[in-house]
């Protein structure tokens, strides 16, 4: 799915609603943290290795879904991280990188299986724009309405005011939808009580900091009843939101 963040960019993620997962391959480690750091930008989730092992270790635990892959490995070249890479995982999706130009690699690198082959030295953005290539194909990301927010099995329709848990209907009043709505357009993020109040009652509320509490307490009841939590306290710092366990 997608979605469109503050700063206009489109954001890639999960059917679930959380981060795509990229893997970078690659022994060169200024490259690797300026490629993980431009993904990382992309609201995308990156874990990257240096060889062939750490990243078949790393693939296993991690489960990417679109791999960058490094042709030139110290302990074993790309096309055979990509033969065991898709002993595990058929679907995945890998983008070669490599300093070779030569038909010849080209062709080797995508009969072994590659998806698609960068040639060093490329630009940061034409990788992304690959890869996003290649993450929308494979189906990772289904495209949904920007309206659409969604923390785990949670979702929330900003132009309709729809909201469902695992596919069952939440009813909310108004003031319960614009408190989820701060929630989940900051997922994981601690919220103190008074960016709440700023946000959902205004400045010029004249209640009690209570009402915070009230209102997540009832926000709990319709969202959590019967399900992992997903709504949680952090004492003294305020309240986040986070995909159930």
């Amino acid at each position: 799915m997608t979605a469109t963040t503050p700063q206009g960019r489109t954001e890639l993620l999960r059917p679930d609603g959380s981060p795509v997962r990229v893997l970078v391959v690659d022994d060169e480690t200024a490259l690797s943290e300026l490629l993980s750091m431009a993904l990382r930008y992309e609201g995308w989730e990156v874990r990257s290795a240096g060889d062939g092992a750490g990243a078949l270790r790393s693939a296993r635990d991690f489960r990417p879904d679109a791999v960058v892959l490094d042709v030139m490995l110290p302990d074993m070249d790309g096309l055979a991280v990509l033969g065991r890479l898709r002993r595990d995982m058929p679907e995945v999706p890998v983008l070669f990188l490599t300093a070779r130009d030569a038909v010849e690699d080209r062709i080797a690198g995508l009969t072994a299986g590659g998806d698609d082959y960068v040639t060093k030295p490329f630009s940061l953005e034409e990788v992304v724009a690959r890869l996003r290539g290649l993450i929308r194909r494979s189906g990772t990301a289904a495209v949904r309405s920007p309206s659409l927010l969604a923390v785990g099995d949670l979702t929330l329709d900003e132009d309709t005011h729809e909201v469902c848990r695992a596919g069952d209907s939440i009813h909310l009043t108004a003031t319960e939808f614009e408190l989820l709505r701060y929630l989940m357009r900051n997922p994981r993020r601690v919220l103190s009580k008074a960016q709440i109040l700023d946000r959902v009652w205004s400045y010029d509320f004249g209640g009690q900091a209570n009402v915070v509490e009230l209102y997540v307490s009832y926000l709990r009841k319709k969202i959590d009843a019967g399900r992992p939590p997903m709504i949680h306290t952090r004492r003294g710092a305020g309240y986040l939101i986070k995909p159930g366990e």
